[in-house]
Formats: C-alpha cells, sequence, structure tokens
C-alpha cells in the first residue's frame, strides 16, 4: 500500500467503525451505485447476510422501482449535495412500510466525491398521520366549502383572509374580490356598522352571537344568526375571528310560538294568568315611584249565553270583551285572562280619581261589544280595584283585595265598578 493510499484506508477505517455505532441503517455506495460498506443496522434492515449486499448494486439489491426512486437523488450526492427522498419498501417484513433515506457525498481530502452514503429512517407512522391529516385537510376543505352557510376568517385587522362559495353566493362577489380586504370596505359601511361591536368582543375572546331578520333574501325575511367565534393560538391570543351564518327562521318562529302559547291566552289572545302575575310582581317592586291599579273583571250574564248559545258563542264573547279591555286602554297597560268570564287590567295611574275613571271607561267597554247579543242576553261587568302602592305592597294581596271589590259590586247590583275601599258603587246602569 502506498503512502498516499494510507491516510485514506485509515480514515475509511474510521468511518467504518463510527458508524458501526450509530443505531441507523448507513450504506456507502461507489460511483457504480455498488454497495461497499453497510453497518449491522443495515443488514437488519435489508433482511440478508452481508456478503449477499457487498458488491451489488442498489437495483440488484432492490429491484427496479427502488433504483428509480433514488437515482435523481444518487445523481445530485455525486454532485456535492444531500438529498432526502422518501418510498414505500418493498422487501422482506418491511414491505410496504414508509421509509425516508438521506442520501450526503462522501468528500476525499482533495475535494472530490468519492462515494455516498445512504441513511434509512423508518417514518411510516409519520407518513400515515401526515395522510391522515392531509386527508382530514382535505375533507375539512370540502366540508367549508360547500356547506350551505356563510364562512369566513379574518384577521385582527378584520381583513378577510377566508370566504367559502357560500358566502361569495350570498354577498354576489367573487373570492378573488373579497380576500385582502378590510370586511368593511368589502361589505360596506351601513353593514359593517351594524356587525362591528359584534367583531370587536370576539376579538377580545368572547363568543358572541347576533340574531337578526334580513329582509334580503331570496324567498323573503329571514331570520339569520351570524355566531363570531375568536381563534386562539396556543398562548390564548386571539390571532382572528372565525363567523359563520345560519338560517335560524324555524327555529326562531317556533321559539316566538311557544313564547306566545306561554305568555298569551290562547283564545283571547290576551296575556295568560301566569305572565300578568310576573307584571303585577314587577310593578309592585316600582309602585312608589309609578303607582297602579289593578283592575277585576268579571262578566255578568255570561253563564246565561254559555247556556242557552252554547260554547262557541260564548267564547266568542270573551274574544269580543278582551278585546275591547285591549282598545280602552293604552299599549304598555297589561291585559289579561285570569280564568274563565274573569280578566285583569294593570295600568299605571295617578291618584284613585284616575283609577276610577279608567274603571269607568273598561265598563262602557265591556257594554259596547255585549249590547248586540240581545236585551234577553245582555252582558255586563262588575269589576273590583285596588291600588298600588296606597292599598297593598304585595302582588297576592293587590289581586285579593281587587278581587273581594268586584265581588261587592256583584252584591251591590252588578254592572258597576268598586274599589277595595269604603267608597260606595259607581255603576253606568
Amino acid at each position: 500500500m502506498s503512502e498516499s493510499e494510507f491516510p485514506q484506508a485509515h480514515r475509511l477505517s474510521h468511518i467504518e467503525r463510527l458508524v458501526d455505532v450509530i443505531d441507523l441503517p448507513i450504506g456507502r455506495w461507489d460511483r457504480d451505485s455498488r454497495l461497499v460498506f453497510c453497518n449491522e443496522p443495515y443488514l437488519g434492515w435489508a433482511e440478508r447476510p452481508r456478503e449477499e449486499l457487498i458488491g451489488k448494486t442498489l437495483r440488484e439489491i432492490y429491484g427496479d422501482d427502488a433504483w428509480t426512486r433514488a437515482e435523481p437523488a444518487f445523481r445530485q450526492a455525486f454532485e456535492g449535495r444531500t438529498v432526502n427522498y422518501e418510498r414505500q419498501l418493498s422487501h422482506g417484513h418491511k414491505s410496504n412500510r414508509w421509509a425516508r433515506v438521506q442520501v450526503f457525498p462522501d468528500v476525499a481530502p482533495d475535494g472530490r466525491v468519492e462515494a455516498v452514503f445512504t441513511i434509512a429512517f423508518d417514518i411510516h407512522e409519520d407518513v400515515i398521520a401526515r395522510e391522515a391529516l392531509e386527508a382530514a385537510r382535505e375533507r375539512l376543505d370540502r366540508f367549508t366549502e360547500n356547506i350551505p352557510y356563510p364562512l369566513t376568517y379574518v384577521d385582527r385587522g378584520f381583513v378577510l383572509r377566508f370566504v367559502n362559495k357560500a358566502y361569495c353566493e350570498v354577498t354576489g362577489q367573487k373570492a378573488a374580490d373579497l380576500l385582502g380586504r378590510h370586511i368593511g370596505e368589502a361589505r360596506g359601511a351601513k353593514r359593517w356598522a351594524e356587525h362591528q361591536p359584534y367583531f370587536e368582543r370576539a376579538l377580545r375572546g368572547q363568543t358572541v352571537q347576533y340574531t337578526r331578520l334580513v329582509d334580503r333574501m331570496p324567498n323573503g325575511p329571514r331570520w339569520m344568526r351570524t355566531s363570531y367565534v375568536p381563534d386562539f393560538d396556543a398562548r390564548r391570543f386571539v390571532r382572528g375571528l372565525y363567523t359563520v351564518t345560519i338560517d335560524v327562521h324555524e327555529l326562531t318562529m317556533a321559539q316566538e310560538k311557544l313564547r306566545r302559547s306561554v305568555e298569551r291566552d290562547s283564545l283571547t289572545d290576551v296575556l295568560s294568568r301566569r305572565t300578568m302575575m310576573d307584571r303585577i310582581e314587577a310593578a309592585m317592586l316600582e309602585a312608589s315611584e309609578v303607582p297602579s291599579a289593578l283592575f277585576f273583571v268579571d262578566l255578568d250574564g255570561f253563564k246565561e249565553v254559555n247556556d242557552r248559545l252554547g260554547h262557541r258563542e260564548g267564547d266568542k264573547v270573551l274574544i269580543n270583551v278582551a278585546a275591547a279591555l285591549q282598545q280602552s286602554v293604552r299599549a304598555e297597560d297589561a291585559v289579561g285572562r285570569f280564568g274563565g268570564d274573569e280578566f285583569l287590567v294593570l295600568a299605571p295611574v295617578r291618584d284613585s280619581h284616575g283609577a276610577e275613571a279608567l274603571a269607568l271607561h273598561l265598563l262602557d267597554g265591556v257594554r259596547e261589544v255585549t249590547t248586540p247579543l240581545g236585551s234577553s242576553s245582555l252582558i255586563s261587568a262588575s269589576i273590583g280595584y285596588a291600588l298600588a302602592p296606597a292599598d297593598a305592597q304585595h302582588p297576592m294581596k293587590l289581586v285579593q283585595l281587587a278581587d273581594d271589590a268586584m265581588y261587592q259590586a256583584k252584591r251591590q247590583g252588578k254592572n258597576r265598578v268598586m274599589h277595595c275601599g269604603r267608597g260606595a258603587p259607581v255603576s253606568l246602569a
């Protein structure tokens, strides 16, 4: 061996001893792509003894497909570059497992690339996870693009960074014309002024919802709900906002119908007994500043209508009386059905004189809608009333006093009003 060859042989021996202690499959390949050295982990990787590997080309060891994947990387490594490539293995127990192979030059002291080294890494789980992530991202992209609800993403400056197809259809604009623009500029100053407070609250970290009736819809006005959802990073910093708008028209209408069924009497459409009690309780809390009167209205002669003409005609009377009471008071006053042919009216009044005047007005209103029934079936009303806070400071006590006054009016001859105090009844007869 010449003196020039000795340092080179010593260098290779040193490298071979070094790579033997690395627990990764490492091979050294000459310019003919023949394996000239491999470490012990490589033997396990190839699942062959050393004598079946050394001196063989990569094509001879692993086949044409393996060499097709490796050849560009080998060529670039012999040009002095470090290259990575991935392939699915096709040999032994590792068949179909994914591997990443790094190919890098073995540069001699004089700068020549004498050979290349390969290091193989098993990345099967990483590739499977990556493919699953890419598949999930593709499904999510298809979902966000095709979901029939407008979706957007804006950054902290409220600049649109994502819009889906439904959003483009609603706005009548193309994605290319929306992306990169401030949402207020893209959608107009009026809409931005309407939505800006919700965007700003979401930017502070709150999830916000805004439900409104939108009149510019193809099938007429619809109730729509927009949710503004913060996009937090790992430090809980809001880096942007998602918005999604959904049609809640049927849900909103059903909720309104349910609310009315609880709040309103199903026959007369005035307030229900439960709602009236809530209104009375609320009025009692403010009675020291805003005095109110509660009127208990009971129909006289209603049983005769039911017995002689039937319940259908009786229902018509109740509907007419409820409407008359509503028309006799202001919009902010409350009219409710207490039960059967009994009604309650709650109204703010200045004093007892104002309460008496309203009671007489209610009495006259009932007479006007019941007179057409004929003199033999004439219906009138007995009305008792009590004042808050002058007569009572508790809701049930106020109801009781008004009820007692109503019965006193009946005992005095009906078709009249009575205050729960000791005053004489007032009649329109």
